[in-house]
């Protein structure tokens, strides 16, 4: 770990502040004209999950006035339909697929992406940029799998990996550990209740959901999630200790943010690069009381609501600030939406006419357009023209080389591998968007989405998934091709009239399994 993380890991909330803005100095661009770029990453929040893509039963204001002030995208692209390795794309323009280690993480998983790999962060350090990742990391930390010493810091984590600071859940809140990691150290740790994880076997005289469901006072499971129970919730995976350090699930959204606001509040005077990933609406759905309860749809529309109070809390730092004009802020999605994903929050019985995924196909974990397709607004008052609407073909896969060639950035030679820029496009000029996005669904079932055309390869999995989630997987033994022109529900398969656009598909797969890592 470098030794600046060493020592601000050892500072008090209250110094954080200043601690950041400190190690910020000196590192200004010299014509002071590039923006700040924010990216907010929302978790399972669905193509139709905010009002302005047409959502039912919820108003979300804030994530309204973001698109009002800039572009609102309707064909916009996660790499693959789960957490973990759409999150690996986002941050290292490679597609997940081209490495075997990128499936869902477990919460004590090694590092994902290797201190050696060029990240997003590291790009924007390249160019003086200040830079903080806060909320869900869901890409491991410290060197190898299940080796972790939670009770030290982690011999590598986000400082390895070009965020000058940290503020993060391991992995997800519904898996231990239930503490946030800040600068690669437990926050707020306890010493006198040390931290103990493993996704083998329970500690000894530990209560685990499955056991003790008299103990769940918050949630309790609907399939699996019945493991170590912390604040009345169980999870995934077994851990011993935590004490003070360990979060209440009502609190995440504000402790988050507010470790956000500070940070842009301690870099104004220099440009600032924030991944801000929330945990909403991933479950365990348990909102802070000022939302619980109030929605029609229940805890998964309190969730929706959270998210946009946290949305507008970002947008009023920045006004406050006065930084709004100059600062690029990126919303989206790390996937589509899943309902009952292992809780029983009545989620699935409280939709309502909502859906989801809007028009769309599927949902997290499926080859169809509902798994991959996600809300992305992009807002930057100085430059972008608000009220637009874009239909350009995008893939998160290329916020690197977009962002780069925004701020004028050297990427090294082998890093972004699958990234092109589109930054034409994400500000709104003519021109721009992708020829073809390559989509990965949760059974490693490879997809490809032109502006008119989605295949989806052969593949001989269950039609549905199988282990709780009531979700289409997109699975058939036969080659799928939709016109998402005429219907983008993916009812009809049109392979059998146009086998010339089925081996066209099939050959931008080949070509790209053909590339080098």
């Amino acid at each position: 770990m470098k030794q600046k993380e060493l020592l601000l890991s050892a500072i008090l909330a209250p110094a954080v502040s200043q601690a950041m803005a400190a190690q910020a100095a000196g590192g200004k661009l010299e014509d002071g004209g590039r923006p700040n770029v924010i990216v907010i990453l929302a978790d399972d929040v669905g193509y139709g999950d905010l009002q302005c893509y047409g959502a039912r039963n919820v108003a979300t204001p804030n994530v309204n006035r973001l698109a009002a002030g800039g572009i609102r995208f309707t064909d916009c692209h996660a790499a693959a339909a789960t957490s973990t390795p759409s999150r690996y794309g986002l941050l290292t323009g490679q597609y997940p697929w081209r490495r075997k280690d990128t499936d869902i993480a477990a919460g004590d998983a090694g590092m994902i992406i290797r201190p050696e790999q060029y990240t997003l962060a590291d790009m924007f350090k390249s160019r003086g940029y200040a830079t903080a990742a806060v909320g869900k990391w869901h890409l491991g930390l410290g060197d190898k799998t299940g080796e972790q010493d939670w009770n030290a810091p982690l011999p590598a984590a986000l400082g390895d990996l070009g965020f000058d600071y940290s503020y993060i859940m391991a992995a997800t809140a519904d898996r231990v550990p239930c503490v946030f990691i800040e600068n690669g150290a437990v926050a707020n740790y306890d010493p006198q209740a040390p931290i103990q994880v493993s996704y083998r076997q329970n500690f000894a005289g530990e209560p685990t959901g499955k056991a003790n469901p008299e103990l769940l006072y918050n949630l309790k499971p609907s399939h699996g999630h019945d493991m170590a129970i912390v604040n009345g919730i169980s999870r995934i995976g077994y851990m011993k200790g935590g004490g003070r350090a360990l979060w209440k699930d009502e609190n995440i959204a504000d402790s988050i943010v507010a470790h956000a606001v500070r940070f842009i509040e301690a870099n104004r005077q220099q440009p600032f690069f924030l991944y801000f990933a929330t945990n909403d609406i991933h479950v365990p759905r348990f909102p802070h009381e000022r939302f619980r309860g109030h929605n029609v749809m229940g805890l998964r529309g309190d969730a929706i609501v959270q998210f946009d109070w946290s949305v507008g809390r970002i947008m009023e730092t920045l006004d406050r600030l006065g930084l709004a004009d100059n600062t690029l802020v990126v919303l989206t999605s790390d996937n589509g939406p899943v309902v009952d994903d292992g809780y029983a929050d009545r989620a699935e019985e409280l939709l309502q006419g909502h859906k989801p995924a809007g028009p769309l196909r599927g949902n997290k974990y499926s080859a169809f357009e509902g798994g991959t397709a996600v809300p992305l607004i992009v807002r930057w008052p100085a430059q972008i023209r608000g009220g637009q609407e874009s239909h350009a073909l995008i893939s998160q896969i290329d916020f690197m080389s977009s962002f780069g060639s925004l701020i004028h950035a050297v990427v090294p030679r082998n890093a972004n591998p699958d990234g092109t820029s589109c930054l034409e496009a994400l500000l709104g000029r003519e021109g721009g968007g992708r020829q073809y996005v390559i989509e990965q669904s949760n059974a490693h079932v490879l997809s490809v989405r032109t502006p008119r055309w989605k295949y989806i390869e052969p593949n001989n999995g269950p039609a549905m998934i199988t282990w709780g989630p009531k979700i289409e997987t997109g699975n058939s033994p036969l080659p799928q091709l939709y016109d998402m022109a005429k219907e983008p529900y993916e009812k009809d398969n049109v392979a059998p009239q146009n086998p010339s656009v089925v081996h066209e598909m099939q050959e931008i797969l080949r070509s790209e399994r053909a590339k080098q890592p």
